[in-house]
């Protein structure tokens, strides 16, 4: 490492993040992160799991294609088609690294790999040699580590360092070690172990006791120098080391760590929100960093202190995170200036023509409202991010409801296709978001189910923006939605037919691929 006083951040969101239920992205979602990755500055891009699907695959590929900037990363099990799938999907990248991994504690030896010691350190052998076909940058994990028996791990640890990995990641794969635990056990390997200089050791800590960040700060003071997390800390189960409160600890406790990170900061918020947007999974009030209450003082006590000094009930500025204090009102006579500027501010570079896609849309809301803030400017962008376009349009949509026992809520919905059809259905339902998706389903011929529906206001007032996430699946698969609009129904129906449009260009995408066989 050139900098010995930095922790390198090797960022999993797309993919211990991303297959964890409920969390799945598409292709496009995952390149949308990837660039939100790179432009925070984290080292290492984990994009997947090339040997899971086709689809990961072509997701790590493509990321690789366009990452200029950090490490792109693929995970294998020590298994050499795995490893050889995530080679090829690396294969595109400036800087490539693959991660890959074989568990080493008694339990799964006994019951998951049913395979001796030796058995286990040869496999490690003798996949880190093929990874290094591929690469110079090979990162081995030794999966359940933290209850791995000491000499074990010390033996497996080794042998991966002459076998030529680069970086050794001691995982916590199921969240059950103590920030003292942890910080002895890296000490250890870090001064015990033969050729320890040669590699640098990576903490990756889940959150299953709510210590994934305590144990990751005390891995890094116990000697590692690379941290595994991800964004809003999702991942499986109770998720992983949450990829901004640990910049943000080395970063604001500097006097005690003594470390640093190259993260832009100024990023995090926008990534978080980004994030939180494609994923579906809104970020808790009062998560630490990127919550919304995270900057906000409703006592009057803390309210006082604020006004006299923010330091007193502040320990970092809103605006080190990208939370923008200047909440300066927009409204319909705003130009395209003031919004790019605006948006700026608010952590997203638009393009010419994402700025004039916003643009479009922002007039139209300015018109329904009489101030535009900064939530609705951020609404707007993250849908133009990680909306699907067409096939369908939503042409109008009418509902009708209320308390009368005898009548059913009404809805009539027009769509329009691409190809020029127009179709209008009218569908009736025990409640009016019900009865429209019921509609658009009758007219594009998706019959869903639907998993999950949960509105929110965007901003405050009778006028505010309305943000809608659907979870929705088929007999194969599941689908997140998102829409956004000052009518909670129309925002509710934009967020299905979000779910509708994924589908139709997956299936035009993957069309021709099937006609070749």
């Amino acid at each position: 490492m050139s900098n010995k006083n930095q922790v390198r951040i090797f960022d999993t969101t797309l993919r211990d993040g991303e297959q964890a239920p409920g969390f799945s992205m598409t292709s496009g979602q995952k390149l949308a992160m990837a660039e939100a990755l790179e432009g925070l500055g984290v080292d290492v891009i984990e994009a997947g799991f090339a040997a899971a699907s086709p689809g990961d695959f072509d997701a790590i590929k493509k990321i690789a294609e366009m990452v200029k900037d950090s490490t792109v990363c693929s995970l294998a099990r020590c298994m050499e088609s795995d490893i050889r799938a995530s080679g090829e999907a690396i294969k595109p990248a400036k800087s490539g690294r693959i991660h890959t991994f074989i568990a080493t504690s008694p339990l799964h030896r006994e019951f998951k790999l049913k395979m001796s010691k030796d058995e286990i350190v040869a496999r490690a052998i003798r996949g880190i040699e093929i990874c290094r076909e591929y690469t110079d940058d090979v990162e081995f994990s030794a999966e359940d580590a933290i209850r791995t028996e000491r000499d074990y791990l010390k033996r497996v640890v080794e042998a991966a360092i002459k076998a030529g990995a680069t970086t050794i990641n001691i995982p916590d794969t199921v969240g059950y070690t103590t920030p003292e635990e942890i910080r002895d056990l890296f000490h250890f390997l870090t001064t015990e172990i033969e050729g320890a200089d040669e590699a640098i050791f990576s903490a990756h800590c889940h959150d299953d006791l709510g210590l994934a960040v305590a144990n990751s700060l005390a891995a890094v003071r116990g000697g590692a120098r690379q941290v595994e997390c991800a964004l809003n800390g999702i991942g499986e189960r109770a998720g992983n080391c949450a990829t901004e409160e640990v910049i943000m600890a080395l970063n604001t406790r500097k006097d005690f760590y003594g470390f640093t990170t190259g993260i832009k900061t100024e990023g995090i918020y926008a990534a978080s929100k980004l994030l939180a947007t494609i994923t579906g999974n809104p970020v808790p009030r009062n998560k630490a960093i990127v919550g919304k209450n995270a900057f906000a003082h409703e006592s009057g006590i803390h309210q006082h202190g604020v006004l006299a000094n923010r330091e007193t009930y502040e320990i970092m500025r809103p605006e080190d995170v990208g939370v923008s204090t200047d909440n300066l009102v927009l409204g319909k006579h705003s130009g395209r200036a003031a919004l790019k500027n605006r948006a700026e501010k608010l952590g997203f570079e638009l393009s010419d023509n994402q700025l004039q896609s916003v643009f479009v849309a922002f007039k139209a809301l300015a018109d329904e409202k009489k101030e535009v803030f900064d939530a609705d400017i951020e609404a707007l962008i993250l849908g133009e991010a990680v909306g699907a376009a067409g096939p369908w349009t939503i042409d109008s949509l009418y509902v009708s409801a209320g308390s009368d026992e005898a009548r059913k809520p009404v809805a009539t919905v027009k769509l329009t296709h691409e190809d020029g059809r127009a179709v209008t259905a009218v569908s009736e339902a025990a409640g009016p978001v019900n009865a429209v998706f019921m509609a658009i389903s009758e007219v594009t011929g998706h019959p869903l189910h639907l998993d999950s529906f949960s509105v929110q206001s965007v901003t405050e007032g009778e006028d505010a923006m309305a943000e809608a996430s659907v979870l929705v699946s088929t007999e194969f698969d599941s689908f997140h939605g998102r829409g956004a609009s000052t009518d909670t129904v129309l925002a509710g129906a934009k967020a299905y037919l979000d779910v509708i449009n994924r589908i139709e260009r997956r299936a035009d995408r993957e069309r021709p691929i099937a006609a070749q066989h």
